[in-house]
């Protein structure tokens, strides 16, 4: 698979505006200027219609909860002066003020150099589901896990544990992954798997398996020759 100079597939975008869970979405955050890129999914959780908003980083902060601005506002501060992944779970505030709960997992954005010019990474909504699209979710996930259940209930529960998720939001997470890499889920599942044992008891922040999750797709199949862990 190509992958440009945002460490995205070149079709990332379509794949997420054609199929992807619309619970899911991709972000990049360039250093230099402190510019901003939402995809359609992630402009759809902040209430606005794809291409009616250019994020800046007063708008992100605007519509974090009130307890959770500083937080975040901090995190921010952090990546600039650290240029390292993270993760934070926070609650959104969308334009119609509906309060939603989020996972932001960000790695490093590199240009054709391998300079380190920015961060991208996802967004997650972990909300609770109402009743009828919680049933739905779980009729799909069972139908689609069955057959390989051990490795994807494995990768979920390791993302639960250390992202604090429920059961569904892991695997909406996972799913969202193995499109965006456009890796099937088992082998994904597997890999993070794989990653997590290999060196989980020598973690020692939460940036390194930040790291991990977002890189895992490059090591299936032998694609990166690198040792787990290392840039």
């Amino acid at each position: 698979m190509n992958w440009n100079m945002n460490g995205q597939s070149a079709d990332v975008e379509e794949a997420l505006a054609d199929g992807a869970p619309q619970r899911a979405g991709w972000f990049r955050f360039y250093f230099a200027d402190q510019r901003w890129e939402w995809s359609e999914q992630v402009q759809r959780m902040h209430g606005y219609e794809p291409g009616t908003v250019t994020p800046t980083t007063d708008l992100v902060l605007a519509h974090k909860h009130p307890d959770d601005r500083g937080q975040v506002a901090a995190t921010i501060n952090q990546i600039l002066n650290t240029h390292k992944a993270f993760s934070t779970r926070h609650r959104i505030i969308d334009t119609g003020g509906n309060v939603r709960y989020v996972v932001v997992v960000g790695d490093q954005l590199h240009d054709d150099q391998d300079a380190v010019i920015g961060t991208h990474g996802f967004y997650v909504d972990v909300s609770p589901l109402p009743d009828r699209e919680r049933e739905d979710l779980v009729t799909a996930k069972l139908a689609e896990i069955t057959e390989q259940r051990a490795s994807i209930e494995q990768a979920k529960g390791m993302l639960m544990l250390i992202y604090g998720i429920s059961n569904s939001a892991a695997f909406n997470l996972l799913k969202w992954l193995s499109q965006e890499a456009n890796v099937k889920l088992r082998l994904l599942a597997e890999q993070i798997t794989e990653d997590f044992r290999g060196v989980g008891p020598t973690l020692t922040s939460q940036s390194e398996f930040d790291h991990l999750l977002l890189s895992a797709h490059s090591r299936i199949d032998g694609t990166d020759k690198q040792p787990v862990g290392h840039e």
